[in-house]
């Protein structure tokens, strides 16, 4: 199901609605509206815990961002501009599909009322925010819990497999998983020596080789963290149900592709490129 919820709610960071929504808000520079418009349900926090509970970014890249970007805008008002944008960006793309809109918001939405968030700081910020009224936003919203919520999880499978942030991002670019580190280390803030260093505690564990690729250990221990993953983020579609998981997923179906149409492939999301012709998965 994140193949077919994750592109409704990452038209947030490359739609031009979204991009230029905060720009007019007076933050320039897109990392300064992507910490505030995905830390500000947190509130007015400060580095450190964004770094934790974003997980893969390196310290100093949060902290040129956080805490002074709340001397620039408030989190509510970073929560009103984010939603503004991401939902201009669907309407676009979206327009002619408003029924199904309706429905697919109404049902993810079902899937996420009520869930457990024990453990899980982000998307339980998320979850005390009002589901907003109108379709498009409640669409928005409700994507945004789910993939949140599953983000959670991936990171505490990371840490109980002794993964740190840098390390998680040499196993996926080593295991050839696009994107190459050249685009995905420096959007994550890693510095060269800090990505070595990483592949060499790697290394000491036999999970990559010399040349960074890694190993079948490396491929077993990060296909466990995946499997752990999805059985962590199994919870909302089991309360859903079945059939009517099914019938979500064809109605977000061809929402995911139109909302594809925004991204970059490779991304690094890791939303994964649609065959010519065929539904996301």
């Amino acid at each position: 199901m994140w193949t077919l919820f994750e592109p409704v709610h990452v038209v947030t960071y490359f739609s031009a609605e979204a991009l230029s929504a905060f720009t007019d808000a007076g933050l320039r520079g897109f990392w300064r509206g992507y910490f505030a418009g995905r830390a500000a349900p947190l509130g007015a926090v400060g580095a450190a815990p964004v770094t934790a509970s974003f997980f893969n970014f390196a310290p100093p890249m949060v902290a040129r961002a956080l805490p002074g970007v709340w001397e620039l805008i408030t989190p509510e008002e970073a929560l009103a501009v984010r939603s503004a944008g991401a939902v201009a960006a669907l309407r676009r793309l979206l327009g002619d599909r408003q029924a199904d809109v309706t429905a697919a918001a109404d049902m993810l939405l079902r899937a996420a009322d009520g869930l457990d968030c024990a453990g899980r700081v982000l998307a339980a910020a998320n979850a005390a925010r009002l589901a907003p009224d109108e379709p498009t936003a409640r669409l928005w919203h409700a994507a945004t819990l789910l993939r949140e919520h599953r983000g959670d999880g991936h990171f505490a499978a990371l840490v109980a497999a002794d993964i740190d942030g840098c390390e998680a991002l040499v196993l996926r670019t080593g295991s050839g998983v696009d994107p190459p580190r050249e685009q995905l280390q420096p959007v994550r803030g890693w510095t060269d020596e800090d990505w070595e260093r990483a592949a060499a505690r790697l290394a000491d564990r036999g999970w990559v080789d010399s040349a960074g690729g890694v190993t079948p250990d490396g491929a077993a221990a990060r296909q466990a963290v995946e499997d752990a993953t999805d059985l962590a983020a199994a919870r909302p579609w089991a309360r859903l149900g079945a059939e009517a998981t099914e019938e979500l997923a064809g109605l977000l179906a061809p929402i995911a592709q139109a909302c594809a149409a925004e991204l970059p492939f490779p991304n690094p999301v890791g939303v994964p490129a649609p065959a010519v012709g065929a539904q996301l998965s």
